[in-house]
C-alpha cells in the first residue's frame, strides 16, 4: 500500500505523471505497480530544457539547481533547443537563429551561476547535421527545408561551440556533448564532429541519449570514440576517419569481433610512442540508461518504416543512476531520457494517425507522458526495478 502519496507543483513533470498514475492504480488495487511507479518517479532524473525565452529558462533552471542543492547529486540538465533540432521530425522546433540560440544558453548560464550541474548538449544536434558534408565527402541525410544549405553546418558548430565556451565558464558546471551511439555515427565520424563542436573544451560525451543500445557495447564504443579523438588530434592529425571503429575491423551487428577494433587501438593509441598516458588525455562520457536494459528491438514482422527508435515495445529500464561505473573513462550512467515519455507518434511507415501496429494502440506526441510503456519499461527493467 501506498499511504500519503502526492505530488507538488514544484516537482518535475515527469514525477507529477508517474505519481498520478500511481494513484489511479492504487486505486484499482493494483498496488505492486503504483509502488513501482512511485519508485520511478523518486529516481533521478533530467530536467529537458526545450523552450522559452532566455529569461523563461533562467527561472526554470534556477528553480531546478536551487532545488538540487537540498540533495546529494548534481541536476541532469538537457539543453535541447538549436535550430532545426532532430532535422524538424518528430521533435521539430528550437531557436529560430544563431543569435537567439546563444542568448537561450546565456539564459542557462544565468540560471545556474555557482551551483552544481550537469548539462547534456542538445541529442542527436551531431548526428542529424544540416546539410552536413561528411569527412569522406557525402551530404548527410538531414537536409531541412529552410536550412541555408551553405552555412547551417558551420552555424550547428558555432552554436556548439558557444554553449560549450559558456557553460564550462561556470566553475561547477561539466558538459557534455551529444556522442550518438552504437548502432549510429562511426567512430571515426563521432569523433571528428565531437573535436569541431568543442569537445576537448567540454568534459566529454553522452551516449545513447533517448535510445536503447545496451551498456555493454555503449562502454566499448565510448572508449573507441575517446581513443579516435587522441588519435585524429595528436597521433594522426586529421585522419578520423582512419580509427578503427564499430563497423571495421569488427562487424557491427557481431559483439564477438568487437575485439578486433579492441587490438587496433591497442597498436595504433595505447601502444604508440605518444600514447595518451597522462591524466586527462582521453575524453570521458556518460550514458543514458534509461530504457536499455534490454536493448534495442528487433521487430518479429516486416513493416514499411519500422522506426526501431520509436517507443519499441518490451524494452526495459536500465542501471539506475550511479557514478560507479567500473569504467575509468565512463562518468556516470544516467536517466537522461525520462523514462515513460513518448518519443512521438509512432505508426511504423503505415503513415501519421495509424494505429502502432507493434502495440496495437496509438502513440501520445514526443515528450507526453505514455502510461502503457511506463509500466512496459518497469516490467522488462533489467535489473529489476525496484531492486
Amino acid at each position: 500500500m501506498l499511504d500519503g502519496m502526492g505530488f507538488t507543483d514544484d516537482q518535475p513533470s515527469h514525477a507529477q505523471e508517474a505519481l498520478k498514475q500511481a494513484t489511479e492504480l492504487e486505486a484499482s488495487g493494483d498496488h505492486e505497480s503504483a509502488a513501482a511507479l512511485q519508485a520511478l518517479a523518486s529516481t533521478p532524473q533530467s530536467e529537458w530544457l526545450t523552450s522559452g525565452t532566455p529569461e523563461e529558462v533562467r527561472q526554470q533552471v534556477h528553480r531546478v539547481t536551487e532545488r538540487a542543492k537540498n540533495t546529494s547529486l548534481p541536476p541532469v540538465l538537457v539543453a535541447y533547443h538549436l535550430p532545426f533540432r532532430d532535422c524538424s521530425q518528430f521533435s521539430s522546433g528550437g531557436s529560430s537563429s544563431v543569435a537567439e540560440y546563444k542568448l537561450w544558453i546565456d539564459g542557462i548560464a544565468e540560471g545556474v551561476q555557482d551551483r552544481d550541474a550537469v548539462v547534456i548538449l542538445e541529442p542527436d544536434s551531431l548526428g542529424l547535421i544540416p546539410w552536413y558534408t561528411t569527412a569522406n565527402g557525402d551530404l548527410d541525410s538531414c537536409r531541412p527545408p529552410g536550412a541555408n544549405r551553405a552555412t547551417a553546418a558551420e552555424e550547428r558548430f558555432e552554436m556548439l561551440r558557444y554553449a560549450v565556451d559558456t557553460l564550462k565558464a561556470l566553475p561547477r558546471t561539466r558538459v557534455y556533448l551529444d556522442g550518438t551511439h552504437s548502432s549510429w555515427l562511426a567512430v571515426g565520424d563521432a569523433a571528428e564532429r565531437l573535436v569541431k563542436a568543442g569537445v576537448q573544451q567540454a568534459d566529454g560525451f553522452a551516449l545513447n541519449v533517448s535510445n536503447y543500445e545496451l551498456t555493454e557495447s555503449q562502454l566499448k564504443y565510448g572508449t573507441w570514440v575517446s581513443k579516435c579523438i587522441y588519435y585524429g588530434t595528436t597521433t594522426y592529425p586529421g585522419n578520423f576517419t582512419g580509427c578503427g571503429s564499430q563497423y571495421y575491423p569488427a562487424t557491427a551487428g557481431d559483439i564477438s569481433t568487437w575485439e578486433r577494433t579492441d587490438a587496433w587501438y591497442a597498436e595504433h593509441v595505447d601502444d604508440a610512442s605518444n600514447s595518451p598516458s597522462r591524466p586527462g588525455a582521453l575524453a570521458h562520457f556518460v550514458i543514458d540508461t534509461s530504457r536499455n536494459g534490454r536493448g534495442a528491438w528487433t521487430p518479429e514482422q516486416s513493416y514499411p518504416d519500422p522506426q526501431e527508435w520509436c517507443n519499441p515495445p518490451g524494452r526495459g529500464l536500465g542501471r539506475t543512476p550511479t557514478a560507479d561505473t567500473g569504467n575509468e573513462l565512463a562518468d556516470a550512467f544516467l536517466w537522461i531520457k525520462i523514462p515513460g515519455e513518448s518519443d512521438g507518434e509512432c505508426h511504423r511507415g503505415l503513415g501519421a494517425g495509424a494505429t502502432d501496429p507493434a502495440w496495437g494502440i496509438g502513440h501520445p506526441p514526443a515528450g507526453a507522458w505514455f502510461p502503457e510503456q511506463a509500466l512496459d519499461l518497469i516490467r522488462n527493467a533489467n535489473p529489476a526495478f525496484p531492486d
